[in-house]
């Protein structure tokens, strides 16, 4: 996939499918920045990984709940790297609970993340694509949102990151509307059960059920979002706009 020149933003990009998203842009021809909260020794290990492409790198920690930070960012990014083309909103947490156990913090944690992230970085980055591209072109700007099959299906003790996934949906279709003069695509992946460190947690009864319902026969890795992302990305998607691309191996049917 094409997408040399272009500088790309990854929130949550210091592990998991966000990693895999800035190592794949990287190779693809991006310049990339992470904006992560996480361990700094994983986000120097994807720096080195996206230098080691012959790529530009730009690193930031921080919370993706926190508007003024969020915007803070994108600015700095955008100062430092010259643009902004790209952004993939992946930043996400889990509080899994039934809802008459749920508490208040549980929930508002990952709208907060999961979904007012979301907005946080588009709203910063729309502004950019705006001043930058005037009523841009094919292929001036991209924007991929990370939700998941449980926003589009629901989950037993996921009313809060269901809800939140489901509104990156809808968020991402609306966006689509507003943008697409302005020559950006606004897209969401949704991952079934992917091999990241957050199964590590799951129960081995609760996995052999998710992995029973996928028709492949595997979990899906980092790597398999990873190459949907940057597919989304890439000039081969300009006309895709408004889309949600599942990435789950037949799980979701």
């Amino acid at each position: 996939m094409n997408n040399a020149s272009r500088r790309a933003l990854v929130t949550g990009g210091s592990s998991g499918i966000g990693r895999c998203v800035a190592e794949t842009l990287a190779r693809d021809g991006c310049d990339v920045g992470i904006f992560y909260l996480g361990e700094p020794e994983d986000a120097t290990e994807v720096v080195e990984r996206i230098e080691s492409c012959g790529r530009r790198s730009w690193v930031r920690i921080g919370d993706v709940s926190d508007s003024r930070q969020a915007a803070d960012a994108v600015e700095t990014f955008v100062r430092e790297m010259g643009s902004l083309e790209v952004l993939v909103n992946n930043a996400g947490i889990f509080r899994d609970q039934v809802i008459w156990k749920m508490t208040d913090e549980q929930w508002r944690e990952v709208i907060e993340v999961d979904l007012t992230g979301v907005f946080n970085f588009s709203r910063a980055a729309a502004s950019i694509f705006k001043r930058c591209n005037g009523m841009g072109g094919i292929g001036a700007g991209a924007i991929v949102n990370i939700s998941s099959i449980n926003g589009l299906r629901g989950k037993f003790g996921q009313t809060n990151y269901a809800a939140a996934k489901a509104g990156v949906i809808g968020f991402t279709k609306s966006l689509a509307k507003e943008l697409a003069r302005y020559g950006v695509t606004v897209n969401a992946v949704a991952p079934g059960m992917i091999d990241t460190p957050i199964l590590e947690a799951m129960p081995a009864d609760a996995l052999a059920e998710a992995r029973a319902e996928i028709l492949l026969g595997r979990i899906g890795t980092a790597r398999d979002v990873a190459e949907a992302v940057a597919f989304l990305c890439g000039e081969h998607a300009s006309f895709i706009t408004g889309e949600v691309l599942k990435v789950d191996g037949g799980q979701y049917i």
